[in-house]
């Protein structure tokens, strides 16, 4: 039997764009704790470091999806250039506030416009999709990209902490700053496998964020999103009243790795079932799964609950982005993918407070409820929009567009 992944990477410029991409996106993971390490180090104040991450985090969430909007139209080197240079600006100009000591507001200030750092993940699925489209290829791709994210949030935010706090505060932040920079300049430096800018019959004037299949799987994602991040927050609370604070990091890694290592077998294979029945069977998996996270009482149960919960992530995401594929027009695709992105970001942001408020206020181990809760909001909101998914892609403006034919 042909290895799959091997047939992706004989497409020609496949192994260039995406090793430039693993390391352009290495930022989005370790970029938020770089700021909460450094600043947490250099100024003493754990609200602040917070403060000032959060502002980073939700300020790209609003802004990436502009910035896919533009490059939908304009094409990726003509606005990744650009927004990466500001972003790399404003990173070290963020470096050089924390170590000097500048006004507080700088750091805010600087916090902003590092946020003009564009969705890598988008652009790499949006270059697979121009070699793949319409091919049993894309599944495979798109599941190898899931699986480099899923291997990014594993290794960026702990090699991001510990070299922050092995060489100098400012330095998980730094090596963040070079590999965005280094990483986005090889990849928008290949411009052969850069996606087609679209006639301007092709184009829209509308946002990709009122098609339904977007709104309807951007919410689906917020759930998803808060598992994740509640699955995290909740290990840490409950190894801490177990006794065992340090197994934390070991259960977070195993939540992940079970995803990593089921996304790159799905993307083996080439299943036949329509996209959103995929989809609803990953979430449904994910929402029964959450149930066992509440009656784990040490480590050893915690970590297999966590492995089991966590192993249906990444297929969710995979089919995700290839409904966004099929069901978004081909001029609007790398926007419909960064909302998607931006919804995952929004719900791991808001898992992170609800979980937080619920451990604090009733415990360690009811913060998994947090889990059962969006894991049910997201299986109904998938269930419940089916049809929607199943549909031909819509357009929401007046100029006609050349969408995907639907399965």
């Amino acid at each position: 039997m042909s290895n799959p992944y091997g047939a992706i990477f004989r497409a020609r410029g496949a192994k260039g764009f995406a090793a430039a991409g693993f390391f352009a996106r290495m930022p989005i993971a370790m970029a938020p704790i770089g700021i909460v390490a450094m600043l947490s180090q250099t100024h003493g104040e754990y609200w602040l470091a917070g403060a000032v991450s959060a502002t980073f985090a939700l300020t790209s969430a609003l802004v990436a999806p502009q910035i896919s909007r533009l490059v939908d139209r304009l094409g990726q080197a003509r606005v990744l250039t650009p927004t990466t240079l500001v972003s790399v600006l404003a990173f070290g100009a963020l470096i050089l506030a924390a170590n000097q000591h500048w006004p507080t507001w700088t750091l805010f200030a600087s916090a902003l416009l590092a946020a003009a750092m564009p969705s890598i993940p988008a652009m790499l699925r949006a270059r697979w999709s121009e070699l793949f489209s319409g091919r049993p290829e894309l599944n495979t791709a798109f599941a190898f990209e899931s699986a480099m994210d899923e291997l990014v949030y594993i290794a960026g935010a702990s090699l991001s902490v510990g070299l922050s706090v092995s060489l100098f505060p400012e330095a998980g932040l730094a090596i963040s700053t070079v590999l965005l920079a280094m990483g986005s300049t090889a990849f928008i430096a290949q411009r052969s496998t850069e996606p087609a800018i679209r006639p301007i019959g092709e184009r829209s004037t509308g946002s990709a964020f009122w098609l339904r299949p977007v709104q309807v799987l951007t919410l689906a994602m917020i759930f998803i999103g808060s598992i994740f991040a509640t699955a995290e927050v909740s290990a840490v609370a409950i190894t801490e009243q177990l006794g065992h604070p340090e197994a934390a990091s070991f259960v977070v890694g195993v939540y992940a790795i079970g995803s990593f290592v089921l996304g790159l077998i799905i993307g083996a294979l080439n299943l036949r079932l329509a996209l959103q029945k995929q989809l609803a069977i990953a979430v449904a998996v994910i929402a029964i799964t959450t149930i066992p996270l509440l009656m784990v009482n040490s480590v050893p149960l915690l970590a297999l609950a966590v492995f089991v919960s966590g192993i249906a992530i990444s297929p969710t995401f995979i089919t995700t982005f290839g409904l966004i594929e099929r069901r978004v027009p081909a001029a609007m695709l790398t926007e419909g993918v960064t909302w998607v992105m931006t919804g995952i970001g929004i719900g791991v942001a808001l898992g992170a407070f609800a979980s937080g408020w619920v451990v604090d206020t009733f415990g360690a181990s009811d913060g998994f409820w947090v889990s059962v809760v969006a894991g049910t909001l997201a299986l109904l909101t998938v269930l419940l929009s089916q049809k929607t998914l199943s549909g031909q892609p819509e357009t929401p403006t007046a100029p006609q567009l050349h969408p995907r034919a639907a399965e």
